[in-house]
């Protein structure tokens, strides 16, 4: 069993520049590494573009001319975001997508982030990903991910409950105020009891460990009208896990993140057909032959509900430890309030589920 990636022999290798990028004063880093990446650029001439859609990062888009066409983007860690985010498996991940075409190319890492190419198009709003247009473009892109090799022959093996583990002990020693967190959110014992419920109740599904995104929220879906395709950017929880999760929490990704609105998340219909769609894509990228059958996609449709609720939970903890470090201009323990309430509230109808016969 495994659970990390295996990058082909053939993936450029990625250079590390020793280059620290302030974020508050950011132009002198981004500039030395323009200079190493884009040498024919006068640094008089370059001009930088601040992305304010992440809640983990900063993403600086530096270019020259008019038009923002050969872009770099240089992505600065956001503070201890070390503790949630395994950064070499992030570089394997990116890599390894580049190489099937599923990723932008990445440029280089620097001390404390990295630099990518910029993909043309537009990041997309919880109102597009219901499109007819768009949801079928997302659903056969996730199915192509869904099915890349990169594990060297071994059987993967998902990381999950390994890391919301780890997050629940982080959360236990940083909060040594519990009184503040508990009249927001559950108490260490109540989460400890359900994190147990999960993985007791969710591993037994039989869902398939894959490569996955992991957070596949409407800003990191690029849509290239023109093109008439979708490409998914940023990796940093990208890793094996259960082809349910994936599509779980990109189901609950239908919500928003600034105005969350969980009377946005899928209903069964649009459920079924978005299923569809992505087990006729998963079946076509394995070379598996025959239709996608009714009990197919019934069997998903349990399986997705259900890790659903291991998405909110995962969030839950992983915004309760941005609340404590991070400088991201963000209410990080109310949206972990959010995703737990989602939580309670899915858990009753989403527990009754059973998988057909």
């Amino acid at each position: 069993m495994a659970d990390y990636i295996h990058v082909p022999d053939e993936a450029p290798a990625v250079p590390k520049i020793d280059v620290t990028v302030d974020e508050n004063d950011y132009r002198p880093g981004a500039l030395r590494l323009m200079k190493e990446l884009r040498p024919s650029w006068k640094p008089s001439e370059i001009k930088m573009k601040f992305f304010t859609d992440g809640i983990t990062n900063k993403l600086l888009g530096c270019y020259v001319g008019a038009v923002m066409q050969d872009v770099v983007l240089v992505r600065i860690y956001g503070n201890k975001t070390e503790l949630l985010v395994d950064r070499d498996n992030e570089i394997k991940s990116f890599r390894v997508l580049h190489a099937h075409r599923c990723a932008p190319r990445l440029y280089c890492t620097f001390n404390n982030g990295l630099c990518y190419e910029f993909l043309q198009g537009t990041a997309l709003e919880p109102e597009h990903i219901r499109s007819q247009a768009v949801f079928r473009l997302i659903a056969r892109q996730l199915a192509k991910y869904h099915a890349i090799h990169a594990h060297n022959g071994w059987v993967p093996r998902s990381d999950l409950w390994l890391k919301m583990g780890k997050y629940f002990a982080l959360i236990s020693k940083c909060f040594q105020d519990h009184d503040r967190l508990n009249m927001e959110v559950p108490g260490p014992q109540s989460l400890s009891k359900e994190l147990l419920w999960l993985q007791q109740s969710l591993s037994v599904l039989g869902s398939p460990v894959v490569l996955c995104h992991n957070d596949l929220l409407c800003k990191n879906i690029i849509y290239n009208q023109r093109e008439g395709s979708v490409k998914f950017i940023d990796y940093e929880y990208a890793g094996y896990n259960y082809q349910a999760y994936d599509i779980g929490n990109h189901f609950n990704e239908f919500a928003g993140l600034n105005e969350v609105d969980y009377s946005h998340y899928p209903e069964r219909a649009f459920q079924l057909q978005w299923l569809r769609s992505y087990l006729e894509a998963y079946k076509e990228h394995k070379g598996q032959d025959g239709e996608v059958t009714d009990t197919e996609v019934e069997i998903l449709y349990v399986q997705v509900n259900k890790f659903a609720l291991a998405s909110h939970f995962f969030w839950g903890l992983w915004a309760l430890i941005q609340s404590r470090f991070s400088t991201i201009d963000f209410d990080f323990l109310g949206y972990a309030k959010l995703r737990f309430n989602q939580y309670f509230k899915m858990k009753p109808e989403t527990a009754a589920l059973t998988l057909p016969e």
